[in-house]
């Protein structure tokens, strides 16, 4: 009985107990069998050859390891350091590409002169500079005026052998270890940027490559050949490394009259590397140009497909070149976008949708498919003279600028399309643009629906006049990365905070959001505060100080935070210019503070001062952020409850544009521009009034002004005080931003209804 109940019991983990039981067993054969296999045992472990002495494996049967050979498996090394030793801190590089060795493609060198600088150099900068991503310029001039746009590295010595061998000294120097390949070409030749740029992404960087138009010695070895300087050449990093040793060598030993001469003779008698034409399965195709020649009648094929056409003999020439390239580049492309379509085409009706998934253009992305109301992208109409869709809010304004050229380029595209269809049974005129219709889709681009009013005219010379629809879309081209300069978050921010006696009943909210959020948690930020004493109050200051409150604030600050100091400049002044408020202020700081020009009724926060931080980039950008602006909560919520919720803090109020006052910029950066607008204005200091920093930097440096809605500069409602002595653009735009700022439209229709109800009772 007791021996059931107790099989009972265990019932449930018999399965458990037999499997442990029987892989113990066979574990320990299969133990017993790996460790039996006599006195000579040559493996240890589990079937690893165990090191013989000295450190080299033995022969095994299958022959995969042998004297000689190294065991790869992966070692797991665990890491042990000297407690006796001082630690040292890794440095690490600034950029991933740094550490990792990385290198950019493709440095271009041209040799210019004194008498094709200003010539055909400033044509080889505009027709194929802007393809590559770094060119320079090298000639032996000293103290050359350089052409706009242009880099210009002058030697000081013309002759030709010297600037050869000045060039690849300071090529070395300077973008040896950051670049694969190196271009050199002179400034009477027009090379194919994009196919230079095609032709080493196919060649191997572990070669010593030298590569161009080979070119026989004059009475020298059959064999040796020099790559034509005429026609440009492509040296490989490892070459130039090689070859940097024995410049010198080869400026005392070699005689040459022409630079690539030279320069093919040091390689050769140096590294025994010659000039090739052929590489790795590419050509470098160039073509000679013949005196008078015509590009445009150049119909030889050794032509078409040339990298480099030499010589060239004016800037025309060079133009009409680039010109004529460009077509053949053009077509080509064109050519590929209808086989790519057409290929579409055909592998459409094989996929499940069939020919249904056919979108229009053919490659481009279908449109977007919105899953609510709220995601519909509505359309912008325009007319040939007017856009109702306006940037200021208003219901109509002119078509101007580049709206207007985006018009007019769209309504002679569409023209263009149709007479290419119907051509030569039909001949299209535009007679009037009736509607257009446009919007940008994120997903493929900017679309068109245009209305047009056409005339038709037959073979036979009859018209006839109709109205056509057409739809057409400009794709989103190649996304494009910018490179920008390196920024980061720790910079130290200088607030600079303009006061007057208008402002003294906010000064307590800022002192107060400033230190809790910068002093509390110990942002690098520090903050000067500015004094506007009107003439009147500056004469009474020894008796009565308007400002006495907020230095009392500002001690009883200093106090809590011993090491904290809050300086402040006093400035007497009827017209508190922005401008001349900025110029007492930067005198007084370095040339690399950064600055954040703020209002008295901003919160400073930390997330902000961040953005203020990588917004603005020295002698590149500054930053204009534009604030959010709460509604007048006596309009909004009229005696509710104000709403606390986080997520609803952007809800009642807007984001005011018209406001400039707050700024992130860099005091070099103003100092720059500053001295610009006192070379124009000259003395006439009551310009200065009718202008901010905002002005100033707009139209008086080469900055990019970043100007963008900032969440996170949130600002309580105030009513402001508009100076009527400011210019009256300012003052129109702080009287604006008081009367947007109250409500929006619909609490301001209930206002206006609750008021006329109460009224009529």
């Amino acid at each position: 009985m007791r021996l059931a109940a107790l099989l009972a019991a265990l019932r449930p983990v018999l399965p458990l107990v037999l499997g442990l039981s029987l892989g113990c067993s066979l574990s320990l054969l299969r133990a017993s069998w790996s460790q039996s296999g006599g006195e000579d045992q040559c493996l240890g472990g589990v079937g690893r050859p165990r090191p013989l002495a000295g450190g080299a494996l033995p022969e095994v049967a299958d022959g995969r390891l042998g004297p000689g050979h190294e065991d790869f498996r992966p070692r797991i090394v665990p890491y042990y350091r000297d407690p006796n030793k001082p630690y040292k801190k890794v440095l690490r590089t600034r950029y991933i590409q740094t550490e990792l060795g990385f290198h950019e493609r493709l440095f271009v060198a041209v040799l210019t002169s004194k008498a094709t600088l200003n010539t055909l150099a400033v044509a080889v900068n505009k027709t194929v500079a802007h393809h590559f991503s770094r060119l320079l310029y090298f000639t032996g001039l000293r103290s050359a005026k350089v052409p706009h746009g242009m880099v210009l590295v002058a030697h000081g010595d013309e002759r030709p052998i010297w600037l050869m061998y000045e060039t690849m000294n300071y090529i070395h120097q300077h973008f040896g270890s950051d670049y694969d390949w190196f271009y050199i070409m002179q400034d009477d030749t027009y090379a194919q940027a994009e196919q230079v740029k095609a032709l080493v992404t196919h060649l191997s960087i572990n070669q010593d490559v030298y590569l161009g138009r080979a070119e026989e010695f004059i009475g020298g070895d059959e064999q040796a050949r020099y790559c034509h300087g005429g026609f440009g050449y492509l040296i490989s990093r490892s070459l130039l490394l090689k070859l940097h040793p024995h410049l010198d060598s080869c400026r005392n030993e070699i005689l040459s009259v022409r630079p690539d001469e030279w320069l093919g003779r040091c390689i050769i008698d140096f590294l025994g590397i010659t000039c090739v034409s052929q590489l790795q399965g590419q050509n470098y195709h160039t073509y000679e140009l013949a005196k008078n020649a015509e590009p445009e009648k150049e119909e030889e094929e050794e032509f078409q497909a040339a990298l480099a056409v030499h010589p060239v003999s004016d800037m025309t020439l060079m133009y009409r070149l680039h010109k004529h390239f460009s077509r053949i580049q053009l077509d080509r492309a064109y050519q590929e976008i209808q086989d790519l379509q057409m290929q579409i085409r055909n592998l459409t009706s094989l996929t499940p949708a069939g020919e249904v998934g056919l979108t229009w253009p053919v490659g481009i992305n279908s449109p977007f498919l919105p899953k609510s109301r709220f995601e519909v992208i509505s359309w912008d109409y325009f007319t040939e003279q007017h856009l109702f869709s306006c940037p200021d809010g208003s219901p109509k304004c002119e078509l101007l600028g580049a709206s207007k050229a985006d018009v007019s380029e769209i309504i002679e595209s569409a023209l263009e399309q149709l007479n290419s269809r119907y051509q030569p049974l039909l001949r299209f005129s535009k007679r009037q643009l009736l509607n257009g219709y446009r919007r940008f889709d994120p997903t493929r681009g900017m679309e068109y629906t245009l209305d047009l009013l056409l005339e038709a005219v037959t073979q036979k010379g009859h018209s006839h006049v109709l109205a056509k629809r057409v739809s057409l879309v400009r794709p989103l081209s190649k996304v494009e990365i910018i490179p920008m300069p390196y920024v980061t978050e720790a910079t130290r921010v200088q607030l600079v905070l303009p006061l007057t006696v208008q402002d003294l009943d906010f000064v307590a909210n800022f002192l107060d959001m400033f230190a809790m959020n910068t002093l509390d948690t110990h942002d690098n930020a520090l903050l000067t505060l500015l004094f506007i004493y009107h003439p009147y109050d500056a004469q009474r200051v020894s008796q009565v100080d308007v400002f006495a409150g907020v230095k009392a604030m500002v001690g009883e600050l200093e106090k809590r935070y011993a090491e904290v100091k809050i300086p402040w400049i006093s400035v007497k002044t009827e017209v508190p210019s922005q401008v001349k408020l900025m110029d007492i202020v930067s005198k007084k700081h370095p040339v690399d503070t950064l600055f954040f020009l703020a209002s008295v009724w901003t919160e400073i926060n930390m997330e902000f001062l961040n953005r203020c931080r990588m917004n603005t980039i020295s002698n590149w950008q500054v930053f204009f952020p534009v604030h959010f602006q709460e509604f007048n909560p006596a309009l909004v919520y009229r005696g509710e409850q104000t709403a606390s919720s986080t997520t609803d803090f952007l809800r009642d109020g807007h984001f005011d544009r018209h406001s400039f006052a707050e700024a992130c910029f860099y005091n070099s950066d103003y100092m720059t521009a500053r001295t610009k607008l006192a070379a124009d204005i000259l003395d006439r200091d009551e310009v200065l009034e009718s202008m901010e920093v905002f002005d100033v930097f707009l139209h008086y440096s080469g900055l990019h002004l970043f100007r963008a809605v900032e969440p996170g500069l949130v600002q309580k409602y105030a009513l402001r005080s508009c100076n009527p002595r400011l210019s009256e653009e300012l003052y129109h735009r702080c009287v604006l931003s008081n009367l947007e700022g109250l409500a929006s439209r619909s609490h301001l229709a209930m206002a206006l209804f609750e008021q006329e109800q109460a009224n009529s009772t």
